[in-house]
């Protein structure tokens, strides 16, 4: 019950951004999955002064969240850090220990006491999830070659089969002290087909590649269940 109040929440967040970001009547606004799950806006007509918006949704814990991006690829994932009832952490996290590289295994487990190990991990993962939901593939499979590099969370960057990737950025939030919410922002030529399919334009000279990557990434709004309500009642009301 309480993950389908987040998908309902997800889907209220996701109406009210294409509305209010793109200005679209709430009955004109199509949105659609592609093969491996991944949501995406129908443009049609609209979004004729953002090349490539696309966004991206996630819900954990308390929180649901979305991110949008004008051009370049996006994507969000939330983590609460749960602390596992029947394992201890280090067995807990052991067995997702094949999705990580030496490296990043090796910050995890040697980070301090339990606590900081499990929300280590839970960081790392975080970014992880970010990078797939961004490519649109929806799929853990080789996750240990996307190895994650950083300076006390911040000056993210991210090396992919051993090579430094300088066509995504990244950024780590904490909520509160039980949850973290990653965004990446890469290149739309790196999605998988499928996604790219949804997508205005792919290719981008560097200049225009850079100017997407390098926007501001503002801080999150908060907003409660009964605000976007109210927001979608007031459009419909207008309609």
């Amino acid at each position: 019950m309480e993950d389908r109040k987040r998908a309902l929440v997800s889907l209220l967040l996701q109406y009210t951004l294409v509305h209010e970001v793109l200005g679209i009547p709430y009955p004109d606004i199509v949105i659609n999955r592609t093969l491996e799950g991944k949501p995406f806006l129908e443009c049609g007509r609209f979004c004729f002064d953002f090349p490539n918006f696309n966004f991206n949704v996630s819900h954990h814990g308390d929180y649901v969240a979305i991110a949008s991006e004008p051009l370049c690829l996006v994507g969000l994932d939330i983590v609460n850090f749960m602390i596992p009832e029947k394992e201890t952490v280090p067995e807990y996290i052991q067995n997702f220990s094949s999705y990580f590289s030496s490296s990043e295994w090796d910050r995890i487990i040697s980070v301090g006491n339990n606590e900081e190990v499990l929300a280590e991990f839970y960081r790392y993962w975080c970014l992880k999830e970010a990078y797939v939901k961004a490519i649109g593939s929806g799929l853990a499979y080789g996750l240990h070659k996307v190895e994650f590099h950083h300076t006390n969370w911040t000056s993210i960057s991210v090396k992919v089969d051993g090579v430094t990737n300088q066509q995504w950025r990244f950024w780590l939030f904490d909520l509160d002290k039980g949850h973290s919410v990653s965004i990446a922002r890469g290149h739309p030529r790196l999605a998988i087909e499928s996604y790219k399919r949804s997508l205005k334009r792919t290719k981008f000279n560097e200049e225009e590649h850079n100017v997407g990557l390098h926007l501001p990434n503002p801080r999150f709004v908060l907003r409660t269940v009964e605000e976007l309500i109210s927001v979608i009642h007031k459009a419909k009301r207008s309609c």
